[in-house]
């Protein structure tokens, strides 16, 4: 496809465990399955998120899909844990987005979180952004990265402008009126 670029070849041993005060990103693992299900399909979850939930099956090729992100592209998605107990927070990391928006991001790195909403209210959705946007000023500093962001997701827009993303369009994916927002590295 045309506008993908590769970082290079990662392994699954390869992908970078990353930390902060209060929580682990990991990368996935079979164990998660249950808990990523389960999350994929709680509505208030899925609200902002296409308002489409996922089935066991969806949520089990989404986690292969992001291990072969990592091996195509060198980046991917996270599991969220806190550092304390490990509990289980949400995800975050970086897509390869090819969706059916105008003016399309292909080979721009598209930033995404998802916290369970039995963790809502605690800022892991900002420390979790935090955390992959100082990866990625380190691994692909001149890089710009977006992130989409659905019009009625204040709690998000919030969350993107923390951590230096600022408006750059609204567009629609599908029916769903949508904003990117964009950050440029280091």
């Amino acid at each position: 496809m045309t506008g993908i670029t590769s970082l290079g070849q990662t392994q699954l041993s390869d992908i970078p465990i990353l930390e902060n005060d209060r929580l682990r990103l990991r990368p996935h693992a079979i164990s998660d399955l249950d808990q990523l299900a389960e999350m994929w399909t709680n509505p208030d979850y899925v609200r902002y998120i296409g308002n489409l939930t996922r089935s066991k099956a969806e949520v089990w090729k989404a986690i292969q899909s992001t291990i072969g992100s990592w091996a195509l592209l060198g980046y991917g998605y996270w599991v969220i844990e806190t550092r304390e107990h490990g509990e289980f927070v949400g995800e975050t990391g970086f897509l390869e987005s090819v969706r059916p928006v105008e003016p399309d991001h292909v080979g721009t790195p598209e930033a995404g979180w998802g916290i369970v909403p039995n963790q809502w209210g605690k800022g892991y959705a900002s420390e979790a952004l935090a955390t992959i946007v100082k990866w990625a000023d380190g691994v692909f500093p001149d890089k710009r990265t977006v992130c989409m962001i659905e019009t009625s997701h204040e709690a998000s827009v919030r969350v993107a402008e923390k951590n230096g993303f600022v408006f750059a369009y609204q567009t629609m994916l599908g029916d769903d009126a949508v904003q990117i927002f964009e950050r440029n590295g280091l």
